[in-house]
């Protein structure tokens, strides 16, 4: 009784503690989101802006569940979804989404964007400044990785880690988690694959050293390692050795005429005694003070900041693609500040219906293979007929001719 007993308060504190999890933003797709959600006008007017199905895609794990996904293909995308502004100071910020690529995305983007102040989303576009911009990219064989782009001071910077992204067609979670403590973490379904400094592994802000440009290498300073070695003479007469000497072995023929063909000399072979250009021996320098460094100094420019991590007016969730090949679809968008509250949500609408959708998706497969042997089959039959055909037709020329010679 008491086991028992000890397992229910442990479960009922981890739910006080997930029920205590703030949620800033929480998006299902479900009837309605066109309401929250306000699709840009931007590229409109040239007649290349993208448009969004409601659809849970073609293959799913639970039909109901939709999402939002890109058609017709050679668009740009823009769509956005506004919340009450949010300032993370002190808190842990969790932006997490998920994002299949149906059409087995080549070259595209699947990120979304966290976006500041006031912004008129029927303009929102690609010139539109934002803080965060997280997600996978994929393009060609040299771009599949997720994006991590952060904003500081009006400018964008990118991690400096390279983390794979997910390649197949089937949907995968995304989750960025940025700590006061100035750390990160980056999962991919539920599983951590990146965690690290905001200090170290971005370049929000100027190094804290630098090499002092005021520093010049003393004029008595020898940085040459190895110098020509004094004691090393070119022997006499060197360079007087061919490098081709005659073939001592070689021999007049018997059948040569010096009156037509001229005086007969010997050809030549490679001369064993020459050994090449002389080069110089050299030796290690003894004044040789190694390569020199201009002195680190404390960089006057540095400034820290320990609120790195701050966001302190995020208002704005959004999308702004451009792709050739559309199909993807983004889903189960959140915005909250526990990371546990996040894993939970995911594993509630990602981790309950994956396998069913790996199901789908292969038997998705299966009958396409299908379908494309059955059009093998009907092309080869449909051109055994045509031989069949041909042969019929040269029969009955045949029996034309024979008709014809016996008339």
């Amino acid at each position: 009784m008491e086991r028992r007993g000890l397992l229910c308060l442990c479960s009922f504190i981890a739910l006080l503690c997930l029920s205590s999890a703030e949620v800033f933003f929480e998006e299902r797709f479900d009837d309605g989101w066109e309401d929250r959600w306000v699709k840009s006008d931007w590229k409109k007017d040239e007649n290349m802006a993208g448009d969004w199905n409601h659809t849970s895609g073609k293959w799913s794990g639970e039909p109901n569940d939709k999402g939002i996904q890109t058609y017709p293909d050679y668009r740009f995308f823009a769509i956005s979804a506004k919340f009450p502004e949010l300032n993370n100071k002190d808190k842990t910020l969790v932006f997490q989404f998920s994002v299949k690529h149906e059409q087995k995305l080549d070259c595209g983007g699947g990120y979304m964007k966290l976006l500041s102040g006031e912004v008129d989303q029927k303009k929102f576009g690609g010139e539109t400044p934002y803080s965060i911009m997280f997600g996978p990219d994929i393009c060609g064989y040299t771009t599949k990785k997720v994006h991590a782009i952060l904003t500081h001071n009006g400018k964008n910077h990118l991690i400096k880690k390279d983390i794979p992204c997910e390649t197949d067609q089937l949907t995968h979670v995304y989750t960025f988690i940025i700590r006061p403590d100035n750390t990160y973490s980056i999962l991919i379904d539920n599983n951590e694959k990146q965690s690290g400094s905001l200090y170290s592994d971005w370049d929000l802000l100027p190094p804290k050293e630098i090499k002092d440009p005021e520093a010049k290498k003393p004029e008595d300073w020898d940085d040459v390692e190895y110098i020509p070695d004094p004691e090393d003479q070119k022997p006499e007469g060197y360079d007087d050795i061919p490098k081709e000497i005659p073939d001592p072995d070689a021999k007049k023929p018997e059948d040569w005429d010096d009156e037509e063909d001229g005086e007969w000399t010997a050809p030549t072979i490679p001369n064993p005694e020459y050994k090449g250009p002389w080069k110089q021996k050299k030796i290690k320098n003894p004044n040789y003070k190694g390569k020199w460094k201009a002195p680190i100094i404390a960089n006057p420019d540095f400034k820290d900041d320990p609120d790195l991590y701050v966001f302190p007016h995020l208002k704005y969730v959004a999308v702004e693609l451009w792709q050739v090949k559309t199909g993807t679809l983004f889903d189960n968008i959140l915005i909250c500040d526990d990371p546990e509250y996040a894993k939970k949500f995911a594993e509630e609408t990602w981790g309950t219906h994956k396998d069913a959708e790996k199901a789908a998706f292969d038997e998705a497969e299966k009958n396409k293979e299908e379908e494309e042997e059955a059009d093998k089959s009907d092309i080869d039959e449909s051109d055994d007929e045509k031989e069949d055909d041909a042969d019929d037709s040269a029969e009955e020329d045949e029996d034309d001719a024979s008709l014809h010679d016996e008339l």
